[in-house]
């Protein structure tokens, strides 16, 4: 059975390695220039040389996004920036605009071109015309329901491979083509500036008061008039394989790698659950339960089944909500002592409860009742930011291990 990819965002090189460690066939992420999450750490060209052997060798593919829609002025440093970056061993390519296509067969011949959901991929007629292009792969819109997903493959050859976003944050706008941004803060979503004026919360001024203000609100709900829940569909993984889908995308370049570590982990548990029996399969809601350990809007499943409804929609707030603090990232592991050298990301203190998690098996919990500081001097409290702190652990781990306490 040909397995589908679970594909990870890497919005800098400590999260690449963090996604490929807990479970991802392939990342995506951009360089320093022609993504669209201009607002990510992104990579530099010798961290993305880094980046992809460190990936490869333990069989993970990389794709490079250049998905930008390129105005005049980008021509001529997206022809010099491919030249820079052309010996990178890159998988796939994500583009979305046929000018950064034909630039990139120019200067990358052998390039595989995956055209990005920014490209509203919406039916099969487009896609064979991008397959016809010698696109390999199409990021569908996400306006998409799995009906349509499962037509649109049956009129494309077997080679030509689907990608669909199925975790993460949902765009307001049509696959993500949003000029809100531009027109209120002139920043430029289609070239990866995007302010996020979706998550902003709205009022109304009468043009002949002002100053007066009155809140836009769908019963008493509130004002959140264009903020979406979050699209999670761990449930419906068997759904969305049975449509002809080869590529299950997760959001989040900008994400933390708490967060990349949580989702990816969940995904590759149920997505092994499955291939292991794929007729006695049972979602399990404690993979939910886990992932949603990490910071989280309340959930929806997009179009996927139906077109969204109100529901779909967060009136109260645009928050994440988080009932987790990351504490610490593991560096090192003794076994012999059982002392982890642990880099603090938020406080931590002696007689804390804390949960440890890694890629493989269930958290487990202790009391922190020992820590010392790099040089081996006991600390009763971390409260500064990544501090090297060593800590006695109640079971093995290794590195990029995380803990956590509730808070």
């Amino acid at each position: 059975m040909k397995k589908v990819e679970l594909l990870a965002p890497a919005g800098d090189l400590e999260k690449l390695k963090i996604a490929v460690e807990y479970g991802a066939d392939a990342v995506y992420f951009g360089g320093e220039m022609f993504s669209l999450r201009a607002g990510a750490g992104n990579m530099t060209a010798d961290e993305m040389r880094e980046g992809t052997a460190y990936a490869h060798s333990r069989g993970v593919r990389c794709h490079l996004a250049l998905n930008v829609y390129a105005h005049n002025e980008d021509i001529a440093p997206l022809r010099s920036y491919l030249k820079e970056i052309r010996a990178i061993p890159v998988d796939a390519y994500i583009v979305s605009d046929p000018a950064v296509m034909q630039l990139l067969r120019a200067e990358i011949p052998d390039a595989e071109i995956h055209l990005s959901t920014q490209a509203n991929t919406t039916n099969y007629l487009t896609a064979n015309y991008w397959r016809e292009q010698g696109v390999k792969r199409l990021v569908l819109a996400r306006e998409l329901s799995l009906d349509e997903i499962r037509e649109i493959r049956a009129n494309l050859p077997e080679d030509t491979e689907l990608e669909a976003f199925v975790h993460g944050a949902m765009c307001i706008s049509y696959s993500g083509r949003c000029l809100l941004s531009n027109f209120m803060t002139g920043r430029d979503a289609n070239r990866g500036a995007c302010a996020h004026p979706c998550r902003y919360k709205y009022r109304v001024e009468e043009e002949k008061r002002p100053g007066e203000y009155w809140p836009v609100e769908e019963d008493d709900r509130g004002t959140y008039i264009f903020n979406s829940k979050d699209l999670c569909m761990l449930e419906h993984l068997p759904e969305l394989i049975e449509a002809g889908i080869d590529s299950f995308k997760i959001e989040g370049r900008m994400k933390s790698i708490f967060y990349i570590a949580h989702v990816i982990k969940a995904y590759r548990t149920a997505l092994d659950a499955y291939y292991k029996d794929p007729e006695g399969y049972r979602y399990d809601p404690a993979w939910a339960e886990e992932m949603c350990k990490a910071s989280h809007r309340d959930f929806t499943t997009g179009f996927y089944f139906r077109k969204p409804d109100s529901g779909a929609q967060e009136y109260s707030s645009s928050s994440y909500i988080r009932d987790y603090a990351f504490t610490g990232l593991v560096k090192n592991y003794d076994p012999a002592t059982g002392i982890a050298v642990v880099e603090q990301r938020n406080k931590m203190d002696i007689g804390d409860t804390i949960e440890v998690f890694g890629p493989d098996g269930a958290a487990f919990t202790q009391k922190l009742d020992y820590m010392s500081d790099e040089e081996g001097n006991a600390v009763s409290s971390a409260p500064h930011p990544q501090q090297i702190l060593q800590i006695k652990m109640a079971q093995p781990v290794a590195e990029m291990y995380m803990l956590r306490k509730e808070k």
